[in-house]
């Protein structure tokens, strides 16, 4: 279900792109293009929270506030946290490119904290988001996402208590200098949050 409704809304797209991790890949996921209907945002969350709400009552997990990474963590993050009743913000980059909490935003001492992304690929942003949280005190207990797309040596464990996904797709992965479709002299996008078009 979760992958049509990617297609369904044009979430994920096919071609040569260049991720914000560095990497180039033939597959995109584009996940605002389904979290702007409430109802899919809803429908694709669900299953995750479910599972998380599950582990909460076995006392597995303790959540206090859900927090997303600028910018594609911010819709999922809302809505993970509309279906747990808790508290939902975000992280974001400063004038320095430092991931960091602004807006008054605040976190207390020893909350326990879930961090929510649209797509995982090698975890950077959620890393840097948990790296944040835990210097102001927090505990980041588990990370959560639509979409993990994580191949080879991404695909390690992360250094979380506990990660969830909607649905896990092996999409391949490459450094620039290794790229097939460069090669192929195809054109390359960046259809993400930050300087998009062909680059």
């Amino acid at each position: 279900m979760i992958i049509s409704l990617l297609k369904e809304t044009g979430a994920m797209l096919d071609g040569h792109f260049l991720l914000s991790s560095g990497c180039h890949s033939d597959i995109y996921f584009q996940c605002a293009r389904l979290l702007q209907y409430p109802d899919k945002a809803r429908s694709v969350i669900a299953p995750i929270a479910e599972r998380i709400r599950a582990d909460i009552d076995s006392g597995i997990l303790s959540i206090d506030a859900v927090v997303g990474p600028a910018i594609g963590g911010i819709t999922a993050a809302y809505e993970m946290g509309r279906q747990l009743g808790v508290r939902a913000f975000w992280t974001e980059r400063d004038d320095c490119g430092a991931m960091a909490l602004r807006r008054g935003f605040e976190i207390d001492v020893g909350q326990n904290v879930l961090i929510m992304e649209d797509v995982v690929t090698t975890a950077k942003s959620s890393l840097e988001t948990a790296r944040v949280l835990e210097s102001l005190g927090a505990k980041v207990t588990a990370l959560a996402c639509i979409v993990d797309r994580r191949s080879g040596e991404r695909a390690r464990p992360l250094p979380f208590h506990a990660f969830y996904a909607a649905v896990r797709i092996e999409a391949v992965n490459w450094n620039a200098e290794e790229c097939p479709l460069c090669g192929k002299g195809l054109p390359l996008a960046k259809p993400g949050s930050r300087k998009q078009g062909k680059v």
